[in-house]
């Protein structure tokens, strides 16, 4: 089969890269933004027209959608732009999959929830998103449900990897250069690993089990705070920062963020047989990359 990665050069699309050396199929890697050492086909997903031509040109079988606006803060004063690549390009993106019959695996967001939860959110809640992020992130699952394409929609949360930039990475260099930081505590949620999600994704379509459509969560397993977060980084890396709690209401912002955002994966890991890291041993894994790389 033929994959078409769109945000190849994001977080999620290297880990794809990655992830995706070995397999039997054929992938092509797309982006608007050129990345070191790793082969872009430039596509603006945009412009339906451009998503077209590739798809037909390559022999398309297969989108996994990785392109998003997903600076949360940026999108509350660019909704324009927001809308157009988390709304209508997911739409022109499941256009173009039905009418090829190829299968749309789509990443959304935790953000599709208002936090007002104190259970693991189901596929089946209904979503209540805050800002204009989660809700533009959930017009484009909307869209998709409604294109009548072959979908797979994966709702992930605090995606962190060794490429970009994250609250992992940033972490890491405020910890680093500080005697003492504050660190919000009453936010809750599971970080993921893009490894793992990619690892996900790659081992559904080389596994032949693209006809499990639906809707699915998944980010890695427990539930702690970005405060337990940071602290976790500050320890790996054997800084000797001071990391302090602190509410929300300390950092005023104009995105409002869920205050609980922690995932069902119930269905993803009866439905493909995934036993889904601790978020620890994940997080070990990924600095002891970044720590490689230095």
């Amino acid at each position: 089969m033929n994959i078409l990665v769109t945000g190849a050069n994001g977080q999620l699309g290297r880990e794809i890269r990655n992830a995706s050396a070995g397999s039997p199929h054929r992938f092509i890697f797309t982006d608007v933004s050129q990345a070191p050492d790793v082969e872009t086909v430039y596509l603006d997903i945009t412009n339906p027209d451009a998503i077209r031509i590739i798809c037909r040109s390559e022999d398309i079988d297969v989108i996994v959608n990785c392109a998003a606006y997903t600076d949360v803060e940026k999108a509350e004063s660019d909704l324009t732009f927001t809308d157009l690549l988390n709304h209508t390009a997911a739409a022109y993106l499941a256009t173009v999959a039905k009418e090829r019959g190829a299968t749309l695996i789509h990443v959304s967001t935790d953000y599709v929830f208002d936090g007002e939860a104190n259970v693991p959110y189901r596929e089946s809640d209904e979503p209540s998103p805050l800002g204009a992020y989660g809700m533009t992130k959930y017009a484009g699952e909307r869209s998709i449900l409604n294109s009548g394409c072959r979908y797979m929609i994966f709702r992930t949360a605090w995606l962190y990897s060794p490429y970009g930039k994250n609250f992992v990475k940033t972490m890491a260099r405020l910890t680093g250069s500080n005697p003492s930081i504050k660190v919000v505590f009453d936010q809750v949620g599971t970080p993921t690993y893009a490894a793992d999600l990619a690892g996900l994704i790659v081992r559904i379509i080389d596994g032949g089990m693209l006809d499990r459509t639906g809707v699915y969560h998944f980010s890695d397993e427990g539930c702690i705070s970005w405060y337990d977060l940071a602290v976790a980084v500050n320890r790996l890396y054997g800084h000797g920062c001071t990391v302090n709690p602190c509410h929300t209401d300390e950092f005023p912002t104009k995105a409002r963020r869920p205050k609980y955002s922690v995932l069902d994966k119930t269905r993803v890991k009866e439905t493909f047989g995934v036993t889904i890291p601790y978020w620890l041993d994940s997080l070990e894994d990924c600095i002891s990359r970044l720590k490689a790389e230095k």
